[in-house]
């Protein structure tokens, strides 16, 4: 599948213009975390732009996303690193999703709940900027409960222990990543 593909499912299945955002910032993360790793960047990028495609299928009972998009990239014969990573992203929120077991997993797995909160931070700055947030800032904001409060941090958090990655370091990768695709995002 190429990321011109991928993208048109990704907008035929997702009205919701702030999810395909969402999408395409845990795209730009996961395409980071694969140079960081020195992995295949084009491939980590699909999964993050895929990840939430079948979402909006899903609101009224969100334990059975990602189900739809497995079916559909298996019918497309696209790589099944992918669709192992997609089901990973979901583990513990999901009836249908597996515990992940590699750095692709994992990184997929701790960067989806940490691109919602950096966007927040944004939001937050005076000007509404992703240039204005810095690691500094996310660490302050992360420290309140109550900011982002749905940002469920022990996802991102695990970085540490299962990718070997420190956490300020992590965020500096994602943060990065994100600022790079800040026009895309009209952040």
């Amino acid at each position: 599948m190429t990321r011109d593909e991928a993208l048109q499912l990704v907008n035929d299945w997702t009205k919701n213009q702030n999810l395909v955002k969402h999408m395409l910032c845990v795209e730009a993360e996961m395409r980071a975390l694969a140079k960081h790793f020195g992995e295949d960047e084009d491939l980590w990028g699909l999964t993050g732009l895929l990840h939430d495609a079948d979402y909006e299928m899903f609101k009224e009972d969100p334990k059975n996303h990602p189900s739809k998009i497995f079916e559909e990239l298996e019918s497309r014969n696209v790589d099944k690193r992918i669709i192992d990573a997609i089901k990973a992203h979901a583990w513990g929120h999901s009836h249908i999703s597996k515990e992940p077991e590699n750095n692709m997993e994992w990184s997929i797995y701790t960067c989806d709940e940490l691109s919602g909160f950096i966007v927040a931070c944004a939001l937050v700055t005076p000007n509404k900027k992703l240039s204005e947030v810095t690691v500094e800032k996310m660490k302050k904001k992360w420290k309140e409960k109550s900011f982002a409060a749905g940002v469920i941090r022990a996802n991102t958090e695990v970085c540490e222990e299962k990718l070997g990655i420190k956490l300020d370091d992590f965020m500096q990768i994602c943060l990065t990543a994100i600022q790079a695709i800040a026009s895309q995002l009209g952040l």
